[in-house]
């Protein structure tokens, strides 16, 4: 890894109070729902990310939620921490995509994608590896931000935006520019703010899910599923979405539940 990247996760600033107290009231079992409710409500721009991500079609929750107690209600402890932690991360760090040739805001979005096509493709498998997994694909390429801005900063963006517009692998265009992939830079943040060790490795081993320790290598591998059919520069293209359900079919899965769960997302996002 490049120090420059080493040098910008060691001076990354820590996680908000709101984040340190979502956590320490996912972690106590004695915690409830109301509980975390009332530390979502001091924060606006949690509340407005829950009520935001609570009314998307992609939920499906099928009504209109207008306040933070109701969507911490219906999308329980483990996803409400998911979508605040998410959305505190990305407010956290400066967002500057141009090397990977999409907007901040595009960036967001695909990340979005990936959490719910996993939360919705997992329920059918195993609910509680689902909720686990949906913080892990929102997070998963986060450290691209990192790799974004040191490409910047060497003023190789015009030459990295060519190639991660026409490769198939994303993870060899930044290994060949930083030494390293987005996957295993992401696993460095979060180590540094001190995320469970289970966590980590399940994201920095999604580029290379046969390396993944028995533990966590089902984990690596969905997440791996889940960027091949949505990576950042070609989201659900044909051949991204043929090349994901491949690697599922090879991985042993029932296939056709992720490619329902797919048709079902391209059904909403044309509808928008």
């Amino acid at each position: 890894m490049k120090s420059s990247i080493i040098d910008s996760i060691k001076s990354l600033p820590p996680l908000s109070k709101t984040i340190t107290e979502i956590n320490m009231v996912y972690a106590s079992e004695d915690s409830s729902i109301n509980d975390l409710a009332k530390v979502v409500e001091t924060d606006p721009m949690i509340v407005a990310n829950l009520l935001k991500a609570a009314n998307s079609p992609l939920y499906g929750f099928g009504k209109e939620i207008r306040n933070a107690a109701q969507a911490v209600s219906l999308f329980g402890m483990s996803l409400t921490r998911s979508i605040a932690v998410g959305n505190s991360v990305r407010k956290l760090l400066n967002v500057d995509m141009k090397p990977y040739n999409v907007t901040s805001e595009r960036f967001a979005e695909i990340s979005s994608l990936q959490a719910s096509l996993i939360l919705n493709w997992y329920k059918h498998i195993n609910k509680q590896k689902a909720e686990i997994l949906y913080l892990a694909a929102f997070l998963q390429d986060t450290g691209k931000i990192l790799i974004a801005s040191d490409v910047i900063q060497e003023d190789e963006t015009t030459s990295f935006a060519s190639e991660v517009e026409l490769t198939n692998d994303l993870p060899s265009v930044e290994r060949s520019y930083v030494n390293v992939t987005s996957s295993e830079v992401t696993a460095e943040i979060f180590d540094h703010w001190g995320f469970d060790q289970s966590f980590i490795e399940m994201i920095k081993f999604s580029d290379n899910p046969e390396a993944a320790p028995t533990s966590i290598k089902e984990y690596s591998l969905a997440l791996n599923i889940i960027k091949t059919i949505l990576p950042l520069n070609k989201p659900l293209s044909e051949q991204s979405i043929n090349f994901g359900l491949r690697k599922a079919h090879d991985a042993g899965y029932n296939h056709e539940t992720l490619e329902d769960e797919i048709d079902r997302m391209l059904e909403i996002l044309e509808a928008k």
